[in-house]
């Protein structure tokens, strides 16, 4: 019995493992899914996030000068041999324990402006890393956008090749009969038949585009490739021209395109931190306070017991007769002074103001304000690189979208054509008034037609996209 329940207990993990794995491997993904799943995923938005976070703590290290520095200083030591007493500055030679406390504390009260522009320049770096992070995460949304574009292009292409294929199909089963019964010359049928070939051969390349395109999703996404991966249709039909005109797109990629803001800042940074450079140029006042105390096991104290008489060698002469004079002496004991009498007694403090004025120092502070200059010249030069470039892709995406939807509108009308055509055709192949090579001739101008019409479609929707992409659009 339990043999049986052990075996039905497996059969149905078995079955609902079978059923979660086939339930992912046919996940069905919506745009906005592989989007949210690549920006999660990719190492790339991954490293840009980790440049901003560096940014960030910089800005915080930048903004923390402004506060005083606070320092604490330990030191305990045992000194064995001739040494200096710290509690009296006398030599001895004894072993001897030593402590030192010491509490520090200073502030730049001016130095130029530095410390407050580097505060600014830390601010439009950050904000610079942040637009940067911010680019980085569009270029993978539009890129998977057009790989998910260039996988529903290949569904329909691989669709349309299985649909002329099932055509072929038909007309072969319905040669063989007719040549089964003679009424048809063989040859006939062979075209039909080599057509049939020429259609499973473009079903084959439909399929290999179809699941390399899938592959570069995945890779995109950093996922597993699964063959089973499904996406969620978009609407290709009735496309209409793009209202939004090269102006507005030339305005809006200006204000909000994410790489030109971060050059924007990265220049600033740039300009601010030459003004960091010169404020090293000049001098710095600061304020400085400290305060210590120290122990020595060497430091004594004489504790009063008493005052006696004693004989000294002096003496007076009284009657002819040497008296010898006496003094009163105070008798003291030594003592060990405790750490606690050491640390009050020995407690000190020390506040000023210091002036610091750079004369010469090996010209390293001069050089760092002409290389300053240097790199802003730089990214002057990178900023306007960067709104030069934009506004050439834009012109050119911008062309090649009319382009590309005045090719939809030809091959929308040539594919209504052609179908019209071969209808006609098919009509004349099966009553017998047109040869194979006529029907073949313009069921390909119908399939070509069609097959360029679904490239077309997807063409024309991923210029606009790439429109949007410019504009901050999704």
């Amino acid at each position: 019995m339990k043999q049986k329940i052990k075996i039905v207990s497996g059969l149905v993990i078995g079955v609902i493992m079978s059923i979660s794995a086939y339930s992912q491997s046919n996940t069905v993904y919506s745009l906005q899914q592989c989007v949210d799943i690549a920006l999660k995923n990719n190492l790339d938005v991954l490293n840009a996030g980790f440049r901003a976070q560096n940014a960030e703590v910089n800005a915080a290290q930048a903004r923390s000068t402004l506060f005083p520095t606070l320092n604490a200083n330990i030191n305990h030591g045992i000194n064995q041999g001739r040494s200096i007493n710290p509690y009296t500055n006398s030599y001895l030679d004894q072993t001897l324990n030593t402590a030192q406390y010491n509490l520090s504390s200073g502030v730049v009260l001016w130095n130029g402006s530095a410390t407050i522009n580097s505060i600014k320049q830390g601010q439009q770096t950050l904000e610079g890393a942040k637009m940067d992070l911010q680019q980085a995460k569009n270029d993978l949304t539009i890129n998977v956008i057009l790989a998910y574009l260039l996988v529903l292009n290949n569904q329909d292409q691989l669709a349309l090749a299985t649909n002329q294929a099932d055509v072929s199909k038909k007309q072969v089963e319905r040669l063989t009969l007719l040549d089964k019964d003679g009424a048809i010359a063989p040859a006939t049928l062979y075209d039909q038949k080599g057509q049939l070939g020429s259609d499973e051969l473009s079903i084959i390349a439909s399929k290999n585009a179809l699941e390399s395109s899938k592959i570069a999703l995945c890779q995109l996404m950093n996922i597993p490739y699964t063959n089973e991966m499904g996406l969620e249709k978009i609407d290709v039909n009735d496309l209409k021209r793009y209202s939004t005109s090269i102006e507005e797109v030339y305005n809006a990629a200006g204000k909000g395109f994410a790489s030109v803001q971060a050059a924007a800042f990265k220049t600033r940074a740039a300009s601010l931190g030459v003004k960091v450079a010169r404020g090293y140029l000049m001098p710095t006042l600061s304020l400085n306070a400290s305060l210590g105390t120290n122990y020595s096991s060497a430091a004594n104290t004489l504790k009063f017991l008493s005052t006696t008489d004693v004989a000294t060698n002096a003496y007076v002469t009284v009657n002819n007769v040497k008296t010898t004079v006496y003094t009163s002496q105070d008798n003291f004991e030594s003592q060990k002074l405790s750490y606690g009498s050491q640390w009050k007694n020995n407690l000190n403090s020390y506040i000023g103001v210091g002036l610091q004025i750079p004369i010469f120092n090996a010209a390293r502070v001069r050089a760092q304000y002409k290389l300053a200059k240097i790199t802003e010249q730089q990214l002057v030069n990178a900023e306007k690189a960067i709104n030069i470039r934009l506004r050439q892709a834009i012109d050119l995406a911008y062309i090649n979208m009319n382009t590309a939807f005045e090719r939809y509108q030809v091959l929308e009308q040539q594919a209504a054509d052609y179908a019209v055509s071969f209808r006609a055709a098919t009509t004349k192949f099966e009553a017998g008034v047109i040869t194979s090579v006529d029907y073949i001739i313009a069921k390909n101008n119908l399939d070509r037609a069609n097959t360029n019409l679904i490239a077309a479609k997807y063409d024309y929707i991923l210029k606009t996209k790439v429109l949007d992409y410019y504009q901050g659009l999704k």
